[in-house]
C-alpha cells in the first residue's frame, strides 16, 4: 500500500526531475512497482514516467533489463551488481535519462544469514555516467520494508 507521506512526496520528486528535464525509467523486483504507481498517481506525470519494468523473477530480470544469468548465479538475485545492472538495462531498453533499480528480500520468508530480510539493493543509472549503488537493511514487516524501499528511491532520484 502507498502511505500518504510517499504521496505526498511524489509530486515533489516529479518536480525535481522536471527541473532537470529527465525522463525516469524504473526496474522494480521487491517493490513490485509502487515506484511507478506512487509516481504516476500524480496527474502529469506522463512527462517524467518514461516507462517501468516490474522484473520479480531472475528470468524477466534477463529477459526485460538483459541482466546476465551468470551474474544472477554468481551474486544472487539480491546484490549490488544486480541492481547495477538493472539500472543500466532500463537506461537501454527505455528513452529515459535517469534509472532507479531495487532489488530485495521484503519478507517475511526468504532471507538467509548473508541476505536478510530487509535487506534491499539500489542502482541508480543516469545517461553518460558510471551507475551507482548502495544497499540498506530496512526494519519491519513486508509492508514497511516496500514503504522504505519506495522512499529511499525518492531519496536517490532528487539527489
Amino acid at each position: 500500500m502507498l502511505s500518504d507521506e510517499i504521496l505526498a512526496r511524489a509530486p515533489l520528486v516529479l518536480q525535481s526531475l522536471r527541473a532537470r528535464g529527465c525522463k525516469l525509467a524504473t526496474a522494480e523486483s521487491c517493490t513490485g512497482g509502487l515506484i511507478a504507481a506512487a509516481l504516476t498517481s500524480v496527474a502529469g506525470s506522463s512527462d517524467v514516467v518514461e516507462r517501468g519494468f516490474v522484473t520479480y523473477s531472475n528470468e524477466s530480470k534477463s529477459e526485460l533489463l538483459g541482466v546476465p544469468t551468470a551474474l544472477i548465479a554468481e551474486h544472487g538475485a539480491v546484490s549490488e551488481h544486480v541492481a547495477a545492472a538493472m539500472a543500466a538495462g532500463a537506461l537501454l531498453h527505455a528513452r529515459a535519462d535517469i534509472a532507479i533499480s531495487v532489488t530485495g528480500v521484503a519478507g517475511p520468508g526468504g532471507g538467509t544469514q548473508d541476505k536478510p530480510v530487509g535487506l534491499v539493493c539500489f542502482g541508480r543509472a543516469v545517461r553518460g555516467a558510471p551507475v551507482t549503488t548502495t544497499s540498506h537493511i530496512f526494519p519491519g514487516d513486508r509492508s514497511q520494508i516496500r514503504a522504505a524501499t519506495v522512499a529511499t528511491a525518492f531519496d536517490l532520484l532528487t539527489a
